[in-house]
């Protein structure tokens, strides 16, 4: 018979190992959801983009750098997206009001456009005036889901 202190499988080892499975199935299962509610979603790194994009602009705004508000209004215009099954949870989780959220996206691409635009063209006014409508796009869709999207995936109040 084996030393079961040199067998790589003895009884403490066993035990390890399963207390490891045992852990490694309760994360995976009932313990997911806690776990997958407080892991970021690529979301949060869009709009952190976007914010500081918003920011750029404003900032380029009181200075008159039309040059690069035109550089960063397309970045608004086309920000990035989060990966499709990312994506396809926010759907799900939206459900009937996902063309109101689609909406709002397609209000923040056009506002943004016409802002690069009129930046283009060296049209303050027109900057500001677009500037004005895609702030007002972002905080319509943050005053109609931030609160219940922030409750839903991160389980926060």
């Amino acid at each position: 018979m084996e030393n079961p202190v040199s067998h790589p499988l003895n009884t403490r080892s066993l035990f390890t190992v399963a207390l490891s499975v045992a852990l490694a199935i309760t994360a995976t299962g009932l313990g997911a959801q806690s776990v997958e509610a407080t892991k970021p979603m690529a979301l949060r790194t869009v709009m952190e983009k976007l914010g500081r994009d918003m920011q750029a602009v404003t900032g380029a705004i009181s200075k008159e750098e039309w040059a690069l508000v035109a550089e960063l209004a397309p970045k608004i215009a086309k920000h990035a997206e989060p990966p499709l099954s990312e994506k396809m949870r926010i759907l799900g989780w939206l459900g009937t009001d996902a063309g109101k959220f689609r909406d709002f996206d397609g209000h923040v691409h056009d506002a943004a456009t016409a802002m690069g635009d009129a930046a283009k063209r060296g049209d303050g006014q027109a900057v500001i005036t677009a500037f004005s409508k895609t702030q007002q796009s972002c905080l319509a869709c943050h005053q109609s889901f931030r609160q219940s999207f922030v409750e839903q995936f991160y389980g926060k109040h």
